[in-house]
């Protein structure tokens, strides 16, 4: 049995909810293993780095050896040197009491010097291997992870691109910018820095227990039991910091919403003098970070003390046991320095796990945040064995369509059927919120219906593939939005290609030739950001060029000429008529007067088709449309005469 329409809807929207529920979840440390497997695709890059950081960690563990050779060197030199210095009979007693002989002692002395020089020599050379690769460590990591935040921002920008409206309508434009910047970034110091440190504190942490296990047990055991103290510290820091460091990103992506919307609003709250208002928010959402911040700062200055003080009581054991076998001859001068200078290698990564894990629960909670929007579903794509959608005519039919937005249950559409043939002006009426916008957003599948089908020429547009769709529909949105560059680039948008002459025509047909020759650079003037150098009819007649320029079969205009005067939009519209010729056209209007000639009128109301018919007809039988006419072309005509005298003065 086939589920109903509705029940179908039901489950869509149900399933909706599960993924927002998801999308919404914290990051998980599986994340962060996905993040660095990133690296694979730089295997030259990463091998380099991690073999230069084993290169020089070993370089590190050389040198309390040769320390504990040039201790034990002077001390056996001096005391050669004090006993030869003895009679003949003394010589022999005092060599006897250390356990060597006369020629032992002579060489011992004679060799304390040469010993010292060698081994002064080969820390010199392993210094400068630990510090040739210890640049190539650091170097070849920052080329690695960057490469990593590369592909990081390409792959979000390419998905950002090409999720569905309905994700957009759910998150704010900050939120998407703070995980392409500061969250790739945070990313980015643990590959590049956290993981590398991570890899040489282990090398480090080991490499010194097993010498230290091969020169004294006893005193390798009395300081064991305080790295198990230190580790379940750590871990317990990890697990308590990760959701913090969470919380601290979300509150940052709030705080650069603001920013944003404010920036790209900062117009209007100059307009309203909002300046202190918008102050006072944008103030509590950056006291709320800090906030978050230093709750976790309390909780890094709790830590990194209790890492100090487990290490003095190390160093402290150390010295009283190290030091009772010095007394007792079982250890040397030397092994001891060896076993102190071994300890801080102990330490000194046991300490930088503080660091690590702290960037470690940053990079774990942005990486979730990241393949948050990688993961996302996009509920609009190309469905499998979608097929190329070929050269149409244009016939648009809608059967029993219904839409309701993400997280609502009242449809906005409920039922909608019709048919525009080809050539056909369609005109939409209705008030705000009738389903007018996005009705016309269906077509070109910015949004899938929740139930029914959207057909062109006899194909259901879920079964073809969205770029050969939409390059046959031209649109114009009733907000207009410019890109930062030329007049020339933003008409030649959908057409990089076009020549000027191509530019040209649209601009002319768009009523806007004459105005673009107005500026000293004509074409080439820049627009500035969102258009901000051009008027609002300006930018309308620019963006109307641009869907011209396409020469598409369908042509969608939203409310296309609402920033216009009624000179321009006389203009525009006489332009727009003969365009239309041979189109299939949806035209969105608020003054009725532009649509009075459409093949169909769709008067909507409550996201139903509440009259349909031309204008003659719906004169007749729809009483919505005749008040809408009468309250509306009237008041339109009383001004004409007034607009037009003022026009023949002009």
């Amino acid at each position: 049995m086939r589920p109903s329409g509705s029940m179908l809807g039901m489950l869509r929207a149900r399933r909706a909810r599960m993924r927002g529920g998801r999308e919404g979840s914290s990051g998980s440390p599986r994340n962060l293993g996905r993040a660095i497997r990133y690296l694979v695709r730089y295997k030259k890059e990463a091998g380099l780095a991690y073999g230069a950081v084993i290169i020089a960690t070993l370089a590190q563990l050389t040198v309390p050896q040769l320390v504990q050779n040039i201790i034990d060197a002077v001390t056996d030199g001096l005391i050669a040197s004090r006993v030869l210095e003895l009679s003949g009979d003394l010589q022999g007693l005092a060599a006897q009491q250390l356990g060597i002989t006369i020629e032992q002692l002579k060489a011992n002395s004679q060799g304390a010097e040469r010993a010292l020089i060698s081994a002064g020599g080969l820390i010199l050379v392993f210094a400068i291997i630990r510090a040739l690769f210890s640049f190539t460590q650091a170097y070849m990591g920052e080329r690695a992870s960057q490469s990593v935040s590369f592909d990081f921002r390409n792959e979000l920008f390419a998905k950002i691109q090409r999720l569905s409206f309905s994700y957009h309508d759910r998150h704010r434009t900050g939120q998407l910018m703070i995980r392409a910047t500061d969250d790739v970034e945070k990313v980015r110091l643990f590959i590049g820095q956290g993981l590398l440190m991570a890899v040489q504190a282990l090398i480090l942490m080991i490499g010194t227990l097993v010498i230290l296990f091969l020169t004294n047990v006893r005193l390798t055991m009395i300081i064991l039991p305080i790295l198990p103290v230190a580790m379940i510290l750590f871990m317990a820091f990890g697990a308590i910091a990760r959701p913090m460091f969470e919380t601290v990103q979300r509150k940052l992506s709030a705080l650069n919403g603001i920013l944003q919307e404010n920036l790209a609003g900062i117009r209007v709250v100059k307009a309203f003098n909002r300046e202190q208002r918008q102050q006072a928010h944008f103030d509590a959402a950056a006291e709320d970070y800090m906030n978050g911040l230093l709750r976790v700062m309390r909780l890094m200055t709790f830590l990194f003390p209790a890492i100090f003080l487990l290490a003095n009581l190390g160093q402290a054991l150390i010295l009283f046991y190290g030091g009772r076998q010095i007394i007792g001859g079982s250890l040397t001068l030397g092994e001891y320095q060896k076993f102190s200078l071994y300890l801080v290698f102990i330490f000194v990564p046991v300490g930088q796990l503080g660091f690590i894990i702290s960037q470690m629960a940053q990079a774990a909670a942005s990486a979730g945040r990241i393949f948050e929007i990688l993961d996302a579903r996009q509920e609009v794509e190309d469905q499998p064995g979608a097929r190329p959608l070929p050269p149409i005519e244009g016939r648009v039919a809608f059967e029993a369509v219904s839409f309701r937005y993400f997280g609502t249950e009242a449809p906005v559409l409920n039922q909608v059927s019709f048919v525009a043939e080809p050539g056909q002006t369609i005109a939409l009426l209705g008030m705000t919120g009738s389903g007018k916008s996005t009705l016309i957003n269906l077509i070109p599948r910015f949004y899938d219906p929740t139930e029914g089908r959207v057909l062109i020429d006899g194909h259901d547009l879920g079964t073809v593939k969205l770029d050969s769709l939409r390059e046959q529909i031209g649109i114009v949105l009733q907000e207009t939005t410019l890109f930062a560059g030329t007049i020339r680039d933003n008409i030649a948008f959908g057409r990089s290609d076009a020549s000027l002459e191509q530019v040209t025509a649209a601009a002319s047909a768009a009523a806007a030739h004459e105005f673009i020759l107005e500026f000293p650079q004509g074409y080439e003037t820049s627009v500035g950001e969102r258009g901000a150098s051009l008027s609002g009819g300006q930018k309308q007649r620019v963006a109307i060029a641009r869907a011209l320029l396409l020469d598409p079969r369908i042509l969608i205009l939203d409310d296309s000429t609402s920033s216009v005067d009624l000179q321009t939009e006389y203009l525009i519209q006489q332009a727009l008529d003969r365009l239309m010729v041979g189109r299939t056209s949806f035209v969105i209007a608020q003054r009725i007067s532009t649509v009075l000639n459409a093949d169909q009128i769709l008067v909507l109301d409550k996201g139903q088709i509440a009259a349909q018919g031309t204008h003659e007809q719906l004169l007749e039988r729809s009483e919505i449309y005749a008040e809408i006419y009468h309250s509306q072309l009237v008041e339109d005509t009383e001004l004409a005469p007034a607009g037009e005298s003022v026009s023949l003065e002009a």
